[in-house]
């Protein structure tokens, strides 16, 4: 009886250590589980961190590149996924008390990017004054991993496009043209496009009216400028101003510099001069002929010289008008013109000639041959083509002379027509007679004693 006790107490025994061991067993492998599930879970969000660290920004670029104060312009971000997976963005923004972004509500929704792909956000903005460089912050959520941060310089500068007249004459002649030159420089940061001079101005031909230069790049490493220039030709017909109007594109946006030219009108001093000398009126029946010099006292030549008369006197004859030709600076030469008049009071004597362009011009000399004008000369220029008058026009006297002639009557500039035609040196005949006079009276009073002794011997 005994021994049976002692063996269901050892059966007993071991049931209380089979069941003790089955637990302990059951309780290790529930552990074993619940460290499995952390590890997974740490997993998952380490790889959710890295993927959203591999989305970064690869490029940002600036429209303008330097702004103007309270001027809009795009500021346009792009990130790049270089991930495996794709990753959710959501809320970019801008962030500066400078820099204003326009219509941000458009950004509400979440935008994914997939692995190895690219996402564009264009920003249109406006920035504030002062000049200088700021630094906005663009910032973007992503969806279980941390945001994205990127610094963005921005620029903005009030300096416009510098416009300057760098060579013109040092004055303008009447209707001669002139080339004057516009100088344009981008002194700013960034470029500037679409840039269009106009000129306009009232009297005066401008040429050519519009000119495109398209664009000009900014200031390089080294502080250089990006300038171009643009050549006009300018003929004017009167005092007044030509105004230079250049507008460019910063940006999208419109600007607008001004450069006002003052156009003053003085004599060309360069121009052929000519100078009417030596003239001599001869007559024969109804015709009248005169003959003279032209001396070119300017610094140009003076082409195509042609001389004749003008009203009230008309050419007739052999020579109605009388081609020279060209007579160089400090050069002369001489005409001959026949014409027909029923009033020498006063003769004009027209002189063409052309300039080196090619342009006609003209100077009228009018001769007084009354006897109170005492042959004084007084002149008059003008012109028939767009070019400034080239020589004087200021009035002169015509010294005369008595020279050869195709009649037997002549006038000098100084004492009317002779031979008849009133005064000459036969107004001096009295004189002259007395003057024989009193000269053989002295003659006589000298040699009276010798004639005296001659008259007695005889």
């Amino acid at each position: 009886m005994k021994g049976r006790f002692v063996i269901f107490s050892f059966i007993l025994m071991l049931l209380m250590v089979s069941a003790a061991c089955a637990a302990s067993g059951s309780g290790s492998s529930t552990t074993s589980s619940s460290s499995s599930t952390t590890s997974s879970t740490n997993t998952a969000t380490s790889t959710a961190i890295d993927n959203s660290a591999l989305v970064t920004v690869s490029n940002v670029t600036l429209d303008p590149g330097v702004f103007f104060p309270y001027e809009e312009g795009t500021i346009t971000v792009t990130l790049t996924n270089a991930g495996t997976s794709a990753i959710g963005l959501s809320e970019p923004d801008i962030l500066s008390n400078k820099v204003h972004v326009e219509q941000e509500e458009n950004w509400g929704t979440t935008t994914y990017i997939g692995a190895g792909s690219t996402v564009t956000y264009p920003f249109v903005v406006t920035v504030d004054p002062p000049d200088g460089t700021y630094y906005a912050l663009f910032t973007v959520g992503t969806v279980g991993g941390n945001p994205i941060h990127y610094p963005i310089p921005i620029k903005v500068s009030s300096a416009p496009l510098e416009a300057v007249i760098t060579d013109k004459p040092t004055s303008f002649s009447l209707s001669t043209p002139a080339n004057v030159t516009l100088s344009l420089e981008n002194c700013r940061d960034a470029g500037i496009k679409n840039i269009r001079v106009t000129a306009d101005g009232t009297g005066v031909d401008v040429s050519p009216k519009q000119a495109l230069i398209g664009s000009l790049d900014g200031s390089d490493a080294s502080g250089g400028t990006d300038s171009s220039d643009v050549n006009f030709v300018i003929i004017p017909h009167q005092e007044s101003n030509v105004t230079f109007s250049i507008t460019y594109q910063n940006g999208d946006n419109d600007h607008s510099v001004n450069v006002t030219l003052p156009i003053t009108i003085s004599t060309d001093k360069t121009a052929a001069v000519p100078i009417l000398n030596d003239v001599v009126l001869t007559t024969s029946g109804s015709d009248y002929d005169i003959t003279g010099d032209i001396t070119n006292a300017g610094i140009s030549n003076a082409e195509g010289v042609v001389v004749t008369v003008g009203s009230p006197a008309q050419g007739a004859g052999t020579y109605p008008e009388y081609a020279i030709g060209s007579i160089a600076s400090d050069d002369s030469g001489t005409f001959e013109v026949t014409f027909t008049s029923n009033d020498l009071s006063s003769v004009p004597v027209i002189i063409s000639w052309k300039d080196s362009s090619g342009d006609d011009l003209s100077l009228t000399k009018t001769l007084d041959l009354s006897p109170s004008g005492s042959g004084n000369a007084t002149g008059s220029s003008s012109r028939t083509s767009p070019v400034s008058p080239a020589g004087g026009g200021t009035g002169g006297t015509a010294r005369g002379s008595y020279g050869g002639g195709r009649s037997s009557s002549s006038s000098s500039m100084f004492g009317g027509i002779t031979s008849g035609r009133g005064g000459g040196i036969s107004s001096f005949y009295p004189l002259i007679a007395g003057s024989v006079i009193v000269v053989i009276g002295i003659i006589l009073w000298i040699k009276r004693k010798w004639i005296s002794a001659k008259l007695k011997k005889q």
